[in-house]
């Protein structure tokens, strides 16, 4: 069912990295803000999300890179939505 290269498993890789910063930062360290920027963390994970973006698409499994890149982009629209807040 979840083979190597689907875009199941890209979509649970790509939830792995902005899973673990939400918890780090919303559960462990609740209100923390570093450098008076509360995105960053968040930022941090999708710079982590490309960098596994780079390796799907390198080692030619293009279909994980897809389901990696799917959860990257609703990742960034949800953190312009709630985090930065844009006017």
């Amino acid at each position: 069912m979840l083979n190597k290269n689907s875009m199941l498993s890209g979509v649970i890789l790509g939830l792995i990295v902005p899973a673990l910063a939400w918890f780090t930062f919303n559960v462990l360290y609740k209100g923390v803000v570093l450098l008076h920027k509360p995105a960053i963390p968040y930022l941090v994970a999708l710079g982590i999300n490309l960098f596994i973006i780079r390796v799907c698409f390198k080692k030619n499994m293009d279909d994980t890179g897809r389901g990696v890149m799917l959860t990257t982009f609703v990742c960034v629209i949800l953190i312009l939505v709630f985090k930065i807040r844009l006017a």
